[in-house]
């Protein structure tokens, strides 16, 4: 199983909004043939693991991080290609949360006199897995928050400045991991102050790129918006935006999204459910401060990944990396749990997820 789940890791930020999953064949102790999914609308694992293997599958073991599907999508059912090959035994990391099969294919399986495991590294197929998870259970992207600070937890001095404050090395590894998301989002403060790019690492990857402007600030020229196909811009912004400059950027194909003016700007729930109907799974949450502050005060951050570096700015008046939480009682604070340390040079890297 640890196999499958390294095979299926290869998809990551490829087949969204499928899962990752990988399949290995075993027949009298040998690794006979094994697959994973590579792109949405591609053969799945299992079927590319069976091919493989051909008439070898039959007696054999089939081992899966996930359930095999049971429906048609852009593919036929995974479930039925296995009963055919006449495998005689399915390993399942873990169950298919989509109702489509939940339960179902295994149960399949059994009646067809085929035997079954559930549950060998379901603690690992979850993780691996977490953001689809989210979206087929509450149709709403995995969001995760990006900052890189000084040990201080600053991300500018108190004239604004902040380039930079990690290494090229790091920030070419932050760039990289892009490539493992639907989108990425940021403020309008971060586009006025960077006019970032906000590409992925890989040329071939399309990532979205939302842009949080309530008042419709940004410029059409931004570098943003160069070199890209138009359609993966959405810019969320409110009423008080100008009716022709959101006419100007919807006849370029870019996707507006304006909601009623509200003091705090974009709600960010509302928005994030719509992308999730546009089948955004997971967000690369960028930028700025205040935008991760109002993310975490909504409890809309499944995970962080701070870059921290080997830095003190020292000052008061410098931009933390989360503002707009605005805790009084320490015990009221957001905790943090499930970290992950990993050290890049003399900078160091953190995963964690916030207590819910």
């Amino acid at each position: 199983m640890t196999s499958v789940l390294n095979l299926a890791r290869k998809g990551k930020g490829l087949t969204s909004p499928n899962p990752m999953v990988g399949a290995v064949i075993v027949k009298n102790n040998k690794i006979i043939s094994q697959g994973w999914h590579r792109r949405c609308g591609g053969n799945h694992a299992e079927v590319i693991a069976l091919k493989e293997a051909g008439l070898k599958a039959q007696g054999a073991t089939l081992y899966v991080n996930l359930e095999p599907c049971c429906h048609t999508g852009k593919t036929p059912p995974c479930v039925d290609a296995v009963i055919k090959s006449k495998i005689k035994k399915v390993v399942i990391g873990m169950k298919d949360p989509n109702p489509l099969t939940n339960g179902k294919s295994i149960a399949k399986l059994r009646r067809a006199g085929i035997l079954t495991q559930i549950g060998v590294l379901q603690k690992e197929s979850e993780q691996l897995n977490e953001a689809f998870i989210k979206y087929i259970k509450y149709q709403r992207p995995f969001v995760t928050a990006k900052c890189a600070q000084t040990l201080d937890g600053k991300i500018a001095t108190a004239t604004g400045h902040s380039q930079w404050i990690t290494s090229h090395k790091t920030r070419q590894f932050a760039r990289a991991l892009r490539n493992e998301f639907d989108a990425i989002c940021v403020g309008i403060n971060t586009v006025l102050k960077d006019n970032p790019r906000l590409n992925a690492a890989k040329k071939t990857k399309h990532l979205k790129k939302i842009i949080l402007d309530s008042s419709l600030q940004i410029s059409p020229n931004a570098k943003l918006f160069q070199d890209v196909n138009f359609s993966d811009c959405i810019v969320a912004t409110t009423t008080k935006a100008s009716p022709k400059k959101i006419q100007l950027l919807k006849n370029k194909g870019i996707h507006v999204i304006v909601y009623p003016k509200k003091r705090e700007g974009i709600p960010l729930k509302e928005l994030f459910k719509e992308l999730a109907k546009q089948k955004i799974t997971s967000i690369l949450l960028e930028g700025g401060a205040r935008t991760i502050g109002n993310a975490l005060k909504e409890r809309l951050i499944d995970k962080m990944h701070i870059y921290i570096a080997p830095k003190i700015i020292g000052d008061q008046k410098a931009l933390s990396s989360v503002v707009g939480l605005n805790t009084l009682n320490i015990n009221k604070a957001i905790e943090l749990k499930n970290f992950e340390i990993q050290k890049l040079n003399q900078e160091i890297f953190i995963t964690c997820s916030p207590v819910s």
